[in-house]
């Protein structure tokens, strides 16, 4: 035979692919007995669609500005007691306003709040939920005030829920304000180490409370405990990972990323849903070698489906690809805020990335938009860098699907300073301003524990664009840290 078109064959325990060796010196991938095409009647962010992100992610549309290092300033009002007594800057991160059921930013008697995850610098495992409060009109970063923690440390306890007994952190999550003006809060009970009283596992669990406030004087917001405290949603199995399947896998050890966590609240025509990170379960395309043969998430012409395909099946991104299923999901609730109904994801990333962060969800001009924001250090796409973050966008008709990528892409926005830099931001969240079709931009800034006069704060916020399937960073639009809207 000739050597430049013998059969090259790669092997392992759970496949078998052919290359064959052109006169040119080139490899075109043959099919594989193993390939299928089932897109499980749900939305991908597929291979074809995000490797033409590198070609557009330097493009002024989708840059988050460069920020002023020497303008930065910590919140002020962020102070708490470590736990020896000592009264301490605390960082801030991850945060998220009180909202309207639509997605824009609540008036709670002339306050904006927003809530915070912030804990102790020194003490990576401090994380719990601050709110944050101003009084609607101001702008500067020195007018947040801090009522302090959400819960007390006994509150898990005296819900008498299973779950939340194990609770080690408080992680991100939404709030909503209600018909009859209460302040409802939905986030992530994360239950960590054995030592600190948890599980061991990593569980995290969908779970909501109402917040009981108080104004005790005009200028002052505080908080008078919780109520109607309960776990909500930890995964099914079927369509939504759970933590026992993570268990069985061998837990971190086997190079797996369990997520189930993020929720974000939504109304449409009367139903209450949330709106979730997590990744696939049994029934909708879960992980392993066999997702690889999967041409719907690859996308693109068979050609290329071969050729990317063949590419992760002998590349060092192999096992990163194979236990790769993000997924942004969707529960309904009762109108008690306990499950209804348990539906499919409304867009899942096998094979690209295992994390799809922050779900945002809302309508504006007739559409359903739909974000998430990502790092490029855990995807498989070629060209996408370990220090590139993003927010990826997709829009529909309807809230449930399907959402096609924004921008041709899917790419929205991209930072890729060093995680070192003082303006570093990520957990970049969309708040609409419908009047004027565009949303403000807010993240946080600033690595934690990195600097000792220097901690995560409020980013300064920024303004998007948005007409139909087109987005924009709108130009010379940097605003105050931590500024929600531009209606005054």
């Amino acid at each position: 035979m000739i050597k430049s078109k013998i059969m090259k064959f790669v092997l392992s325990a759970s496949f078998t692919t052919a290359l064959l060796t052109g006169i040119g010196g080139g490899s075109v991938a043959l099919a594989s007995t193993l390939d299928y095409n089932n897109t499980y009647g749900i939305s991908h962010i597929t291979h074809s669609d995000m490797i033409k992100i590198p070609g557009q992610q330097n493009n002024a549309q989708f840059k988050v500005p460069q920020f002023d290092a020497s303008t930065i300033k910590n919140i002020s009002s962020a102070k708490d007691y470590d736990k020896y007594g000592n009264l301490i800057d605390l960082d801030v991160w991850d945060s998220w306003p009180l909202q309207n059921a639509d997605g824009t930013v609540a008036n709670y008697h002339g306050y904006n709040i927003v809530f915070a995850l912030a804990g102790d610098p020194k003490n990576g495992n401090d994380t719990h939920i601050y709110l944050f409060y101003q009084k609607i009109g101001d702008t500067s970063i020195d007018s947040w005030k801090n009522a302090g923690r959400v819960f007390k440390d006994s509150d898990k306890f005296a819900s008498n829920d299973a779950i939340l007994k194990y609770q080690t952190q408080e992680w991100s999550g939404s709030a909503t304000l209600t018909k009859d003006g209460k302040v409802r809060l939905f986030y992530t009970d994360y239950s960590g180490s054995p030592e600190d009283g948890g599980s061991g596992a990593g569980k995290q669990t969908l779970t909501t409370t109402q917040i009981n406030m108080s104004q005790p004087d005009s200028n002052t917001l505080k908080v008078d405990g919780v109520s109607d405290y309960k776990s909500i949603f930890d995964g099914d199995g079927k369509l939504y990972q759970n933590v026992q399947q993570f268990i069985d896998e061998g837990k971190w050890s086997s190079g797996d990323n369990h997520t189930l966590r993020d929720p974000h609240y939504v109304e449409d025509n009367g139903h209450k849903y949330l709106v979730f990170e997590a990744n696939t379960g049994t029934d909708d395309g879960y992980q392993g070698d066999n997702s690889l043969f999967n041409k719907a998430f690859y996308g693109g012409s068979e050609n290329f489906f071969q050729t990317e395909k063949d590419k992760l099946l002998i590349g060092p991104k192999k096992q990163t690809a194979s236990l790769a299923n993000g997924a942004l999901g969707i529960i309904e609730l009762n109108n008690d805020y306990t499950l209804k109904k348990v539906m499919k994801p409304l867009i899942t990333s096998n094979t690209v990335t295992d994390e799809i962060e922050r779900a945002n969800v809302f309508k504006m001009n007739g559409k359903w938009y739909l974000f998430t924001d990502s790092r490029g250090s855990k995807m498989t796409i070629d060209g996408i860098g370990n220090k590139d973050v993003y927010m990826l966008g997709f829009t529909s008709d309807s809230l449930t699907g399907g959402y096609k990528p924004l921008n041709g892409s899917g790419l929205v926005l991209n930072m890729n300073l060093d995680p070192a830099d003082l303006t570093f931001t990520y957990s970049h969240f969309a708040v609409p301003q419908p009047e004027s079709n565009t949303v403000v931009i807010t993240s946080y800034m600033t690595n934690r524990s990195f600097y000792t006069d220097h901690h995560a704060t409020f980013a300064p916020s920024f303004l998007l664009n948005i007409k139909g399937s087109k987005t924009s960073v709108v130009p010379n639009s940097i605003l105050p840290q931590g500024q929600l809207t531009t209606n005054k």
